[in-house]
């Protein structure tokens, strides 16, 4: 199955989205005043991909900023072959990577994979650089998010020497609190493979597995494997054992 790809033309706004709904569902572009709005729209592209498969090449980052409409993707480190693969971050619904790449064109030794099927818009590296130009409101925006991503990175690094339940609480709050969907028993996310998480987390496997297993058994989670779905049901004890820092 190939990846679909619809095609605009500019100042015709595509079909798949508003404008109003475009800044509603990405943070990055809530300071972006109506013109920029409607100018991305009418440049981007839309992509579908299935589960599994890549969505950015290691050779294809700078050319484009990805903005994530549905579905869940992970970036990845390679360093060589399959084994030396580490997952550096997750990512769902409402946010944007390649950012970096089209700021400071440098080459890159990450890709991104579909976890989930995805939906994404993309816009060329050329038209964003334009865009921030133009627009100082989304420019100061997208440095307020840059930074954001800094300090989560500064906390992984804070993290290194805690207990792996606690570095493991960390990342399923951080990514509750960034893409969960609030239900009526609790909050749910993707079921994120646990080889991710534990590379997110940056403890093992087996380790991760053993605290998966714990937390389902006292009621703290519950994987639903059919709709591929991780329901926190007590969120409020997952944070107080991230905060046992």
């Amino acid at each position: 199955m190939t990846a679909a790809i619809l095609v605009f033309s500019p100042f015709t706004s595509p079909p798949f989205m508003q404008t109003e709904a475009f800044s509603e569902l990405f943070p990055l572009l809530t300071a972006a005043n109506p013109e920029t709005l409607e100018w991305l729209l009418s440049v981007a592209v839309e992509h579908e991909y299935p589960a599994n498969r890549a969505v950015l090449m290691e050779d294809a980052w700078g050319n484009a900023l990805y903005f994530i409409v549905s579905g869940w993707v992970k970036v990845r480190r390679l360093a060589g072959n399959e084994d030396n693969v580490v997952t550096l971050a997750i990512l769902g619904r409402g946010d944007f990577f390649g950012e970096m790449a089209i700021l400071d064109e440098s080459p890159r030794s990450t890709d991104v994979i579909a976890l989930s099927p995805v939906k994404l818009i993309s816009i060329s590296a050329q038209r964003f650089i334009q865009t921030l130009f133009k627009d100082s409101q989304l420019h100061h925006r997208m440095l307020q998010l840059m930074v954001r991503r800094l300090r989560q990175t500064n906390l992984r690094f804070q993290l290194r020497h805690q207990p792996p339940a606690v570095k493991l609480a960390n990342t399923l709050v951080g990514l509750a609190h960034s893409y969960g969907q609030e239900m009526a028993t609790g909050t749910d996310i993707y079921n994120i493979p646990f080889k991710d998480l534990a590379d997110l987390s940056d403890i093992g496997l087996e380790e991760t597995t053993k605290i998966m297993e714990k937390l389902d058994s006292k009621g703290w989670i519950q994987l639903d494997t059919e709709q591929q779905t991780m329901h926190l049901h007590n969120l409020k004890q997952l944070i107080q054992l991230a905060g046992k820092v």
